[in-house]
């Protein structure tokens, strides 16, 4: 079965550096912490300029939810995320700090531990009926824009608001119904022992 989270169940957690705060959507193995994850998704707001924490190991992908934005350097190259170009991967292990840009920002994060899994990340734009199908291992789904959203599949029928988010079972077929809604999606996939293997062939 899919696992509706509700965004008003989620609680905040500060930073240590009091640039901001992370509220964690969720995670896998689900007891795990900082240290030993294989995959995070998270929410963080950040309100004030400063340098990101680093995770070796890690694959990162950033992508804008509201406010003006800010300009990343990440190991002294400047990328700006903003409205036009909400997304930007990274390694975990590079030095990232963030400018705002006017203000605020609240970002959708993803980290994968790359010795054993791998993540993909989608956008896309709702308007009306569409189809979605849960490709990988691991599916989460999070409504960024758009007041509410429906999925519906054969046998289940769940429905999300503004920063909820849905974990999708593998294979699975869905309609989503919106007027109008941006989706983030997040695909998860575990190395096999035959990845592996090819490593050391």
């Amino acid at each position: 079965m899919s696992v509706l989270i509700p965004f008003a169940g989620l609680a905040p957690a500060p930073w240590k550096n009091g640039g901001g705060s992370t509220i964690e959507i969720a995670i896998g193995p689900p007891d795990a912490s900082f240290d030993d994850f294989d995959w995070r998704v998270s929410l963080a707001t950040i309100a004030e300029d400063g340098a990101f924490s680093q995770f070796d190991g890690v694959d990162r992908t950033l992508a804008l939810v509201d406010g003006p934005g800010m300009l990343l350097h990440i190991d002294g190259e400047p990328t700006m995320v903003s409205e036009a170009e909400p997304v930007v991967a990274f390694d975990g292990s590079s030095e990232v700090s963030a400018k705002l840009n006017r203000g605020p920002t609240t970002d959708f994060n993803v980290m994968s531990r790359s010795e054993r899994c791998y993540h993909q990340f989608g956008r896309r734009r709702l308007s009306g009926d569409s189809t979605f199908v849960a490709r990988a291992e691991i599916t989460v789904l999070f409504l960024a824009e758009g007041d509410s959203l429906q999925l519906a599949s054969d046998d289940e029928r769940i429905g999300l608001v503004r920063y909820d988010a849905v974990v999708l079972d593998p294979g699975t077929v869905w309609t989503l119904e919106a007027w109008q809604a941006t989706i983030y999606i997040v695909d998860v996939h575990y190395h096999s022992d035959d990845d592996d293997e090819a490593m050391y062939d």
